[in-house]
């Protein structure tokens, strides 16, 4: 054979998912919470909701006309990413709050290091712990039916009693996509059914945190403690749609186990120990920044190497 055949790098995958069609179905799979939290908690809720979208695309498309880059807006990670941001903010917070978290997810934490596939950890999330860093009293702020009030895990700390079908439905303050466990369960199994994502990652997320809770809290084995622990917060929500993040997850089976078991450590540790009752965004975050060593020790070894000299 004489002409030379050129063949890509590796991986060599065969697939009808392109990006844009895998966060169109992240788009659809979270229309049940967004739409929830925005009947539940008003106007506010969609404004935040459409002021993060717009402003996720628009810095996208700005910084690549700046910088003379191909405009990727088309493949809908921009919008994806305004959209977890504005789930994750409470219903009460302000637009200029979600403006500037919207810059910081795209402009510093995805653009600046490459672009879709190079971030290196789930913008959505680092623009959220940016924000609470920042703004600490507005993001802890929640009200509900025109009241302010505490957090279901909050106010399980403080042992208060919280009612379990309020927490499954959405009957609670917090963060306006984070409140119905059912709305996002329902998304959660339209990815999964889909395709979209795997499942070890957060079946490894919930088994290790409930074990972990189940070990080192006061409460111990209790289930009702257990199930609102599981129900409270943004567990459900990080799990199912940002520890699964393509870019900022393992490739490997094994590491997206590991990834998972690490996040789930995590929350419990930040729950359990720490001053503040949640902790799924910042568990997130750091096991985004362990994917590196965990690929390291999980991708499998190239037939013909790895053998001792």
């Amino acid at each position: 054979m004489s002409e030379n055949v050129k063949v890509s790098a590796s991986p060599h995958v065969r697939s009808n998912m392109s990006t844009s069609r895998i966060m169109f179905f992240v788009i659809i799979a979270l229309l049940p919470a967004t739409l929830y939290g925005i009947y539940q908690f008003g106007f506010n809720s969609a404004l935040l909701v459409a002021v993060c979208v717009a402003v996720c695309v628009i810095s996208e498309l700005v910084y690549e006309k700046l910088m003379r880059a191909p405009v990727t807006i088309g493949d809908l990670s921009a919008v994806v990413t305004g959209l977890l941001l504005a789930l994750n903010l409470p219903p009460n917070a302000t637009w200029w709050m979600a403006v500037i978290g919207s810059v910081f997810a795209i402009i510093v934490v995805k653009m600046l290091f490459g672009g879709i596939g190079q971030n290196f950890m789930n913008p959505a999330l680092a623009a959220r712990c940016f924000l609470v860093i920042s703004f600490t009293a507005r993001m802890n702020n929640f009200v509900y039916d025109g009241v302010t009030k505490a957090t279901p895990l909050a106010s399980i700390r403080e042992g208060n009693p919280v009612d379990l079908l309020d927490m499954f439905i959405g009957r609670i303050p917090g963060t306006i996509g984070e409140v119905s466990t059912v709305a996002l369960l329902a998304g959660a199994v339209f990815l999964i059914i889909t395709g979209v994502i795997d499942f070890r990652i957060p079946c490894a997320y919930l088994v290790s945190f409930v074990l972990f809770m189940g070990l080192f809290s006061q409460s111990g084995w209790s289930i009702p403690y257990l199930v609102a622990q599981v129900c409270g917060g943004g567990l459900i929500l990080g799990a199912f749609f940002m520890a699964t993040d393509y870019v900022t997850s393992p490739i490997t089976k094994t590491g997206r186990v590991i990834f998972g078991v690490c996040c789930g450590l995590l929350t419990g540790m930040f729950r359990v120990f720490s001053s503040s009752p949640e902790g799924v965004s910042y568990a997130i975050i750091i096991s985004n920044l362990l994917v590196p060593l965990i690929e390291r020790i999980t991708v499998p070894k190239c037939f013909g190497k790895g053998g001792e000299n």
